[in-house]
This record gives structure tokens, C-alpha cells and sequence, in this order.
């Protein structure tokens, strides 16, 4: 949801065998053609070996306004993948002996909670504790204005911590936004001057940069969300991510960018073993993206309308990146149908069978649902020929009706099944499955 703006890994679960070329690229350009053609993705797909492309594809509008197509140089902001990015400045500094992995960060953030016992390696790993700023009550409020540093700080001073440093893994902005400010202390230098010196000039990207007020003119994409036709979404402030969301990218930027990284073009081999060295299967900056018997490293990201996802794969020197400015249907089908296209096991096209709704008929639908099983409400409401859901604190998300009383949210991968005359809806996520009761 849009309160988890640059948000988290989300476990690709993948399906793999021995790898081979893409024997069936036109199998592939269709499976595209599909969705296009259903509106269910826009945004721009890469693979490739060896710094080789094995396979690339754009679908979808960069402006839906203006009527401008999406191509193969498209910039999308990138979101939570901007993670690996400031991780690697993190260990650059390591090898300047500007920090140590293991210090804590009082020295630095002295009004942070138990600043005395995170250390900044707490901070790469989500092992602070240090609450979430992006899911804060009123983040939606104030996500789309320019903050300072000085304001940021005041915000993230006021934060809870959730749990003792180090005792769990739990995702939050909150860790990376210090880290910008802790990477512009130790060089001198601006996040965005550091980004540009030790990556993008370093290995040569055309088409990342660090984010600002979205350009068309300049081939970046605005966002979308699904609502009856592509609606654009509010633009978040880059001055609020930062280092933990506040890039733009291509996505052969990004193969580019993991190529680099994992053949050591960017940082000293101890540095790669200390951000592939797994504890719940968190690195510094990457994820275990697994894929059967293999194991890819990356991240995923989001943040207003885009998604993305990027992985490399060491083994077979495989590496794949996602970026989408406007998503109707699951990433993660995506990344399985086109992993599964590398790796040569087969995947299916798939079928999207309109199911008419009359509005009359939503209404029965409309209300408000809760269980005791989570703490929150979903409330349903219809708009002209769209049934809306909204849960707690969230913002509200389309439900398209696939069945007689069964709608889904394709893109969260969420399932309602409707009783009306029991006044009741099943609610299926993954493997959970909720009972609520309208109210």
C-alpha cells in the first residue's frame, strides 16, 4: 500500500532449473503483449549475461496524458533498490576507514533511541529497531512536501524503538535515511554527489540519476494506479526517502549496476562477502532471491505507483531487473514467467476473462467488514462502476470482480470472496485466509 512508499523485499517464490539462452522470445513478447493489451503492467523488463542482453522489453505509457510510450531508456523511480546503492557507499567508506561496520551511532545521532547500542551495520540490516517512519500515522500527510534534514532528524528523534537492537530483523525506512545523513557527514559530501562520484560515473549509467520533481522531457516515467483506466499517483518528495528510496533508474541500468557489484567493479571482495553474509536471510542492502536450487541477490522496491525488483544470479552470471510505473497484476507472476523463460521451464500466458458487475449489483457489497483475527477494518465502497476497498490507515485499492461474489487486487495478490446473505467476506492473501463480517 502506499503507506510502505519505498517499500521492502517481498520473497519472489521461484521456480528454477539448469540454465539456458531464451529458446522462446516470441512466447515471452506475447506473455507482454498480454498484459499490455489487459492493462495490467506498464513498465520496462531486462536480462542479461555476461553484460550481454539476452532479453529486453518496454510496454505501457512513461505519460499517459501525453500519450508517450514507455522505451528501453525510460527512468522509473526505483524505490527500495536505491538501498543497495547507499549500501554500497556505506562499505566504500569502510574501505576508506572513514567508519567501522561495528560502531555504534551515538557519535553520530546522539537523540536517536538506544543510539548507544545500534551500530551501523544494525542500521544496513533492519536490526535496529528503530520504529518505521513511512508507516507513522500521519506520513501521508506531509509525504508529498519538501523536508530538511533538520526536520527529517526531528521526526526520526521522536520515533520509538520497537525492539532491542539486534534482537530481530523488521524493515524500516527509518535505518537508510540515517545512513544518508551519516554517508554526507563522514565523505563532506552530498548523498546525491556521492551517489553520482562512486557508482553512476564510476561504471558508466546513462540513465540513473538521483530523483527530483518527475520530467517528462527527460524520459522519466509518472506513476499510475488501476481505477477503471490508468489514474496518475502523487509524486513523494525526494527530499524524504533519500537514500533509502530516492532513485531513478533504467532497467538495464540496473543489470548494469548488479554486474558491477558482484564482479567486483565497485567494491573489494571482503566488502561483497560482509553485504552477502546472512542472518534471517538478510544481507546488508540485498535479499536471498531464490529461485529453486539457485540463489539470486537483490531487492525489491516501491514507492507512489512504481514497483521494481532487481536480481543477479553469481552462478550463472545471470542478472535481471523490473522496473513498472504502473502494475494491475502481481511483480511476482512477472518475475516468475520471465525467470522461468531463462531458465527454460515452462510458464503459462495468462487468461484475463472480464466478469460483468452491474453498479446495482456492487451495492450489496458496500459496507464496512471486520474479524478477530487482525486488528484492522476494511471498509467497501462503490464509485460509479468500481468497488473500492480500504483497509485501516491505508489507501483504498480497486477490486475487480472475477467470479460471481469474488473480486481480486491483483497487484497485492488479495481475494474476496463475498456472502451477502450471510453478510460475510473470506479475505485470501499468500496462505492466509481471514473471516470477516460485515458490520
Amino acid at each position: 500500500m502506499k503507506r510502505k512508499l519505498f517499500t521492502a523485499f517481498c520473497g519472489l517464490l521461484l521456480f528454477s532449473v539448469a540454465f539456458s539462452q531464451i529458446t522462446d522470445k516470441a512466447k515471452l513478447d506475447e506473455y507482454f503483449n498480454v498484459l499490455e493489451k489487459n492493462n495490467k503492467f506498464m513498465g520496462s523488463v531486462s536480462v542479461s549475461k555476461n553484460g550481454i542482453t539476452l532479453y529486453q522489453r518496454s510496454i505501457g505509457f512513461a505519460d499517459v496524458e501525453g500519450n508517450k510510450k514507455a522505451n528501453e531508456a525510460s527512468k522509473y523511480r526505483i524505490g527500495s533498490i536505491t538501498k543497495t546503492f547507499t549500501a554500497v557507499l556505506v562499505m566504500k567508506a569502510t574501505e576508506k576507514n572513514l567508519i567501522r561496520l561495528d560502531q555504534t551511532i551515538e557519535s553520530f545521532f546522539p537523540s536517536i533511541k538506544n543510539a548507544s547500542a545500534i551500530t551501523i551495520r544494525h542500521l544496513l540490516s533492519h536490526r535496529s529497531g528503530i520504529h518505521n517512519v513511512t508507516d507513522e500515522k500521519d506520513y501521508l500527510t506531509w509525504n508529498t512536501l519538501p523536508q530538511s534534514e533538520q526536520m527529517m532528524m526531528e521526526r526520526l528523534n521522536r520515533l520509538n524503538s520497537d525492539f532491542a537492537p539486534d534482537s530481530k530483523f523488521s524493515y524500516s525506512n527509518s535505518n537508510y535515511i540515517l545512513l544518508t545523513f551519516l554517508l554526507e557527514k563522514v565523505f563532506k559530501e552530498s548523498y546525491p554527489a556521492l551517489v553520482k562520484k562512486h557508482i553512476i560515473d564510476t561504471i558508466g549509467l546513462k540513465n540513473t540519476s538521483y530523483g527530483a520533481t518527475i520530467q517528462v522531457s527527460k524520459n522519466e516515467c509518472q506513476s499510475y494506479t488501476y481505477k477503471n483506466g490508468w489514474k496518475k499517483e502523487s509524486e513523494t518528495d525526494m527530499s524524504i526517502p533519500q537514500g533509502a528510496g530516492a532513485l531513478v533508474a533504467s532497467a538495464s541500468d540496473l543489470n548494469q549496476f548488479s554486474e558491477a557489484l558482484f564482479n567486483g567493479k565497485l567494491l573489494q571482495p571482503q566488502s561483497i562477502a560482509e553485504m552477502t553474509q546472512w542472518k534471517d536471510n538478510v544481507g546488508l542492502g540485498l535479499f536471498i532471491i531464490p529461485f529453486y536450487n539457485k540463489k539470486g541477490y537483490g531487492h525489491t522496491g516501491g514507492i507512489d505507483g512504481f514497483s521494481s525488483v532487481f536480481s543477479y544470479f553469481p552462478q550463472d552470471k545471470i542478472a535481471y531487473s523490473l522496473v513498472s510505473n504502473g502494475t494491475n497484476y502481481t511483480i511476482n507472476n512477472i518475475s516468475i514467467a520471465i525467470l522461468s523463460a531463462v531458465f527454460d521451464k515452462p510458464y503459462d500466458i495468462p487468461s484475463f476473462t472480464a466478469f460483468e458487475v452491474s453498479p446495482e449489483e456492487l451495492d450489496q457489497y458496500v459496507g464496512s467488514y471486520s474479524t478477530t483475527s487482525l486488528p484492522v477494518k476494511i471498509s467497501v465502497r462503490r464509485e460509479g462502476k468500481l468497488l473500492l476497498a480500504q483497509v485501516t490507515g491505508q489507501p483504498s485499492f480497486p477490486l475487480e470482480p472475477t467470479a460471481k461474489h469474488k473480486f481480486e487486487f491483483n497487484q497485492a495478490g488479495v481475494k474476496m470472496e463475498f456472502d451477502p446473505e450471510k453478510k460475510s467476506m473470506i479475505l485470501l492473501q499468500g496462505a492466509g485466509k481471514y473471516a470477516f463480517t460485515k458490520e
